[in-house]
C-alpha cells in the first residue's frame, strides 16, 4: 500500500524514523520488501535522479508496482531523492509518486525559498507533499558534491522562517552528517545540540537526516578482504537513530550501505567462484543478504513491528 510521507511522518513523529532507502534495480527493491515484512516496518522508497537515469525512468516504477502487488502487506512511500526542478515536476506530473524532495541548498537562502515554494505550490495542487533542505552536506552522492570546506551546519533561526516561507512538509537539515562512505574523521560525529534548536523552532515538524548510512566496518572489512581498497570509510553510529528520532527526525536516508552490502557479496561470490558467471545465483545471495540488512536496520530505527500500527493509522487518516 503507497501511502504519503505526511501520513508516516505524523504516526512516527518523538517515537521512532521512517527508513529511506535508495534502490536502483529489482534485487535491491525485492531485498528492501522482504527485509521490511521481515521486521514488520513501514519504510520510504527512494528514487534518485541518477536511479530514474540508470536504465528509464519507468523502469524502477513498474518493478515498485508489481513489488506492492507481490507483497500487499507492505506500507510504503515513493520518494524523489535531490532533485531539480526538472525532475521534482516530471515526478510529480508522473501521478506514481508520494513526495519529492527539491535540493536548492547550494543557493542562497532567498533563491533556495523561491524554488522550494515553487515546487511546493506545484505538488500540494496534486496531493503531493515536499521535502527541502536547508544547510550543506559534504560529500558525494551523484550529481550532488559540496567540498567539506563548503559545507556548513542548518542555522536553527533560520529554520522556522524558511518553514513559513515555503510550507514546505519535511525538512533536511545539516548536522553533521554529509554523503557517501566517508563521512567523518576524527571524533565528529552528530551535532544534537544543533539538531535540539531546530526542534524547539518548529516543534512537532518532521525533520530528515540526509547521509545516514552506518557504513558497517565488517561490511568494509569483507569488501578488503576480496579485493576491494576501501580505506578510512567511516558512517553514522546507528544506536544514535533513536536519539535523532526524539528530537523530531522522522525520515533517516540510507543509500551508501546498501551500495557496500552489494560489492560485498558480489566480490565474495567471484572470489569464492572465479568460474561464475550466471547472475542469478548471486542475484538470490545479494537479495537475501540485503533483507537482512534492512530488517536490522529497522530495529536500530525503531521502526521494527510498527507495521501494523502504521497501517490502520493511514487508513483512518484517508478514510
Amino acid at each position: 500500500m503507497i501511502v504519503t510521507t505526511k501520513d508516516l511522518f505524523k504516526h512516527a513523529y518523538g517515537k521512532y524514523a521512517i527508513g529511506a532507502y535508495n534502490i536502483n534495480n529489482m534485487e535491491q527493491c525485492m531485498g528492501l520488501f522482504r527485509g521490511c515484512i521481515a521486521s514488520k516496518a513501514p519504510f520510504i522508497i527512494q528514487i534518485s535522479k541518477g536511479a530514474r537515469a540508470y536504465t528509464d525512468k519507468l523502469m524502477l516504477e513498474y518493478v515498485i508496482r508489481a513489488a506492492d502487488k507481490i507483497f500487499p502487506e507492505a506500507v510504503f512511500a515513493v520518494h524523489l531523492d535531490h532533485g531539480d526542478e526538472a525532475s521534482c515536476i516530471d515526478c510529480i506530473n508522473s501521478g506514481f509518486y508520494s513526495s519529492v524532495m527539491i535540493d536548492a541548498s547550494s543557493k542562497p537562502f532567498d533563491e533556495n525559498v523561491a524554488i522550494t515554494k515553487k515546487i511546493v505550490d506545484l505538488a500540494h495542487a496534486k496531493g503531493l507533499v515536499v521535502e527541502a533542505e536547508l544547510g550543506k552536506l559534504g560529500g558525494v552522492e551523484e550529481h550532488v558534491a559540496v567540498d567539506e570546506k563548503d559545507a556548513c551546519l542548518t542555522n536553527p533561526d533560520d529554520v522556522k522562517r524558511f518553514v513559513e516561507a515555503t510550507n514546505c512538509d519535511s525538512l533536511a537539515c545539516a548536522i553533521g552528517t554529509s554523503h557517501g562512505a566517508f563521512k567523518f574523521t576524527g571524533t565528529q560525529g552528530l551535532r544534537f545540540d544543533v539538531l535540539a534548536e531546530i526542534q524547539k523552532k518548529v516543534p512537532g515538524f518532521p525533520l530528515v537526516m540526509h547521509g545516514s548510512s552506518s557504513v558497517p566496518q565488517d561490511e568494509v572489512a569483507r569488501i578488503n578482504a576480496a579485493g576491494g581498497k576501501i580505506e578510512g570509510a567511516k558512517g553514522v553510529d546507528d544506536n544514535q537513530f533513536r536519539r535523532a528520532a526524539e528530537l523530531g527526525v522522522t525520515k533517516i536516508n540510507i543509500d551508501t550501505d546498501g551500495r557496500l552490502v552489494w560489492c560485498r557479496v558480489h566480490r565474495e561470490y567471484f572470489r569464492d567462484h572465479p568460474e561464475g558467471f550466471d547472475l542469478r545465483p548471486i542475484g538470490k545471495i545479494f537479495m537475501e543478504e540485503y533483507a537482512k540488512f534492512i530488517a536490522a536496520k529497522n530495529v536500530k530505527l525503531g521502526s521494527a513491528g510498527q507495521l501494523d500500527s502504521v497501517r490502520e493509522f493511514c487508513k483512518a487518516a484517508n478514510a
